[in-house]
């Protein structure tokens, strides 16, 4: 079982940076693929980045390939996403997932979710 929790989300104007980061319970941690996802209003739920369990291998959408990295740290049971170069259609619900085994980009891949933390971008 893994509890997930995101932080970091807020209000950047169009070109700035974030970085969210999402915290996980538990001390397997370390053998979880992790996913990022957002879901902007009246839209699907989209994959972003994902993760594997020891941080060598990352995927990437291709909306968000060359300006969004993600890396984790298993010694803090951390996972983030830095966010850079953002758009206004950047905007939207930004999700951390874990599933065991390989990374993946489906929705019905990942076995536990976060709440979700809001990232907005001005124009």
């Amino acid at each position: 079982q893994v509890h997930l929790v995101e932080f970091g989300g807020g209000l950047v104007q169009a070109g700035g940076s974030l970085r969210v980061s999402c915290a996980a319970s538990g001390r397997t941690f370390s053998s979880y693929a992790m996913g990022w996802f957002r879901q902007a209003p009246g839209k699907e739920r989209e994959f972003v980045a994902a993760i594997s369990w020891s941080g060598g291998s990352t995927y990437y959408a291709d909306s968000v390939k060359g300006r969004f990295t993600s890396s984790r740290d298993n010694a803090k049971n951390t996972v983030y996403l830095q966010m850079n170069s953002l758009k206004p259609e950047d905007t939207a619900v930004h999700y951390c997932a874990a599933r065991t085994g390989r990374v993946g980009a489906g929705r019905d891949e990942y076995d536990y979710w976060g709440q979700g933390t809001q990232v907005t971008v001005s124009s």
